[in-house]
């Protein structure tokens, strides 16, 4: 089964992806180091460069290309976006939502260049555009998490997910 975490930017996705992906003995992939591997570009470049639309075709490319891998994915906080991408995740295995308050994921994400949408962002855009993506991100997943406690109660939470909808 392919486990695909979603959630605003600075949720956690990798850092509780990777640590889910070790207690269940499968692969972990994170889809925006996979963008800037398949691209050759940092994603700032590819944002400066090709623009955002560009970035979010080839990050769909990259969501599908991992359905039916035994893995756990760190999508990018755009992918599930695409209602394309968030139907091959879902039928590929499960979507899980890590549903953390907006404070702290702007404070994880505020003055991070390597972020292009929240470098050039306010607050109040970041705030808006959390809140518009949270209806989306529970409307296209399996499974919602609350991921406000430590990244391993995190990780243990999707274990105990995955292992209810196998």
């Amino acid at each position: 089964m392919t486990v695909f975490l979603c959630g605003f930017m600075g949720c956690g996705k990798s850092t509780v992806g990777k640590l889910a992906a070790k207690k269940m003995g499968c692969a972990f992939y994170d889809t925006d180091d996979l963008i800037v591997e398949d691209q050759n570009l940092s994603i700032p470049d590819i944002f400066a460069q090709k623009g955002e639309p560009y970035f979010r075709q080839v990050e769909a490319r990259i969501v599908r290309s991992l359905c039916g891998k035994q893995a756990v994915v760190a999508c990018g906080g755009g992918a599930m976006l695409n209602p394309d991408s968030a139907k091959a995740a879902a039928d590929a295995g499960a979507v899980i939502f890590l549903d953390v308050p907006f404070d702290t994921c702007y404070e994880r994400i505020c003055g991070d260049s390597n972020r292009p949408i929240a470098a050039s962002s306010s607050r109040e855009e970041l705030e808006e555009r959390f809140n518009n993506r949270r209806d989306i991100y529970l409307r296209h997943s399996t499974v919602q998490i609350d991921c406000t406690g430590s990244p391993i109660e995190a990780a243990e939470l999707i274990v105990s997910a995955v292992k209810r909808l196998k």
